[in-house]
């Protein structure tokens, strides 16, 4: 016999341990991540709406981009309402260069512990236009700074990167140059598998080849074409399990490294209802 207290605190736990497990993206054991990117327009329209929506779908920790503007305490406060927390938070080169204090004081008040620079930048601020091989090592040194700036603060300073990373750019693959010449010790690399993949590379070797110095992924997926690169601009975003790219042998690789701390679904564009294709998104993720 037990208690009637035993008996519902024991359902309690069970019941918890259910949500537990719908919330982890296995089998990394990760909590299900989202980067609110995806709900841009809908985080314009309705803040608390969109990021209830976020939570509806299953996801529990975010990455903030796009966000209304808004005083960091709003936002947080509706994070907070919503049940997320926000442990990462993207920037362009442009705003972190011009704004870096301001942008670190408000990512910290949302609870972000990674500052994520999602673009390049030219050494002159005025230049336009293609991004140089020089540029890419501006960025570098840049990153360095910026990364040792955040470790006294006790955030992680990275970098995102999209195709053209993997364009040989004078001899060089930037990507490629940005792992050399960025000090591991400030600077972690959140890699976007799906424009990985579109830049026709593999996230598995990139994994291989670099495996203590990416933390973060981005998931999502492609229609891509017969031969892809670069310079291809074919692919077409579409929900996870829906295109062209098998994210269990990702994640597998993923789970031998043990140094990914999140992955997040970055769901660009909708082919079906927003809230929908969120959860087909968080599915496909558990289902792994």
């Amino acid at each position: 016999m037990i208690s009637r207290r035993e008996f519902t605190g024991g359902v309690a736990a069970f019941a918890a341990l259910g949500f537990k497990n719908r919330a982890m993206a296995t089998p990394l054991g990760l909590p299900l991540g989202v980067q609110l990117y995806s709900v841009r327009d809908q985080m314009k329209e309705d803040l608390d709406g969109a990021l209830a929506g976020v939570s509806a779908a299953g996801f529990t920790v975010v990455e903030a981009a796009a966000l209304p503007k808004k005083p960091a305490a709003e936002v947080r406060a509706s994070l907070d309402k919503a049940g997320l927390k926000c442990v990462s938070a993207h920037h362009p080169f442009g705003d972190l260069h011009a704004r870096f204090d301001e942008i670190a004081e408000y990512d910290k008040a949302l609870g972000a512990k990674f500052i994520i620079c999602a673009s390049p930048g030219h050494r002159d601020a005025t230049a336009k236009g293609a991004v140089t091989l020089d540029d890419w090592k501006y960025c570098a040194d840049q990153f360095n700074e910026m990364g040792a700036k955040l470790a006294t603060q006790g955030v992680r300073f990275g970098y995102h990167n999209h195709v053209g990373e993997f364009a040989e750019t004078e001899g060089k693959t930037p990507y490629f140059e940005l792992m050399r010449l960025t000090d591991p010790a400030k600077v972690t690399f959140e890699m976007d598998c799906g424009w990985v993949s579109v830049a026709g590379k593999k996230p598995i070797e990139i994994m291989k080849s670099y495996p203590h110095r990416i933390s973060m992924l981005h998931v999502k997926d492609f229609t891509l074409p017969v031969t892809p690169s670069p310079e291809s601009h074919d692919a077409k975003v579409t929900e996870l399990g829906r295109g062209s790219i098998d994210y269990r042998p990702v994640f597998a690789e993923a789970k031998k490294s043990q140094h990914i701390e999140y992955a997040f679904v970055e769901q660009e564009s909708f082919d079906m209802p927003w809230k929908e294709s969120l959860k087909v998104d968080a599915d496909y993720l558990r289902k792994l």
